[in-house]
């Protein structure tokens, strides 16, 4: 859960930098938003979660 919220806060924090720096336009950052949310509610959401949950147990696992 906490890696969740800590994604979503980037990915908005990215997304707020990226409109004010004028590369992205507020009606694509809708869209993706949107998209984002109903991707959320559909059959693919678990294998998504997997998929971010093992990528971040790998990344966590990196020894510099």
């Amino acid at each position: 859960m906490a890696i969740s919220l800590s994604v979503v806060l980037l990915l908005a924090i990215i997304m707020v930098v990226l409109i004010r720096g004028k590369s992205l336009k507020v009606g694509p950052a809708i869209i993706a938003a949107l998209f984002g949310f109903f991707l959320a509610s559909t059959g693919m959401a678990p294998a998504i979660n997997k998929f971010l949950d093992s990528l971040a147990d790998t990344i966590n696992q990196i020894n510099l």
